[in-house]
């Protein structure tokens, strides 16, 4: 008779990495564009595929942006956009696989909120799909009475660039 004992349940785990070499910088100039976009297409699916020039861009009109370093590899990243007085977003807040549920994204966010450019700022949004839970820990509340969306802009929108000046 056959042993009814179901069969033993191998789990694979990620070996656990040794983060105590974690490095954050603020500096955006040390910033690897290549890098980054390899972190965000193989870690975050909402930002597969971005363009080299639109995430330079990105970077350059953000402050602070903050960045996470194993080494020489970039395993975090997250930036913001503010005002410095009403409003802030934070944007593109991601971890390599690897390295999650170290700390490593708290500290990005942390990093991020406490910056002097943003410490006085009313408020500060972030847009998530899957990871509620995670800003909920941090603080951050459901806030439905402000979400709207302007997906591209309609033709009949836009103005000239010289009518803008003189308006």
């Amino acid at each position: 008779m056959p042993d009814p004992s179901p069969e033993p349940v191998i789990a694979l785990s990620r070996q656990p990495v040794d983060n105590r070499n974690i490095r954050f910088s603020l500096e955006r100039g040390e910033l690897d564009l290549d890098q980054l976009l390899l972190l965000l297409n193989r870690n975050a699916f909402w930002a597969q595929n971005r363009r080299r020039e639109e995430m330079e861009r990105a970077v350059a009109h953000s402050h602070p942006v903050v960045s996470a370093w194993d080494g020489e590899r970039l395993i975090g990243f997250g930036r913001a956009t503010s005002d410095g007085v009403y409003r802030a977003v934070l944007w593109d807040i991601v971890v390599d696989h690897d390295y999650r549920r170290q700390g490593i994204g708290r500290k990005l966010v942390e990093t991020l909120i406490s910056h002097p450019h943003l410490q006085s700022v009313e408020r500060i949004y972030l847009f998530t799909t899957h990871q509620r839970g995670f800003y909920e820990r941090i603080g951050f509340v459901e806030n439905p009475s402000t979400t709207l969306v302007l997906h591209g802009r309609p033709l009949e929108f836009l103005i000239p660039a010289a009518e803008q000046e003189q308006a």
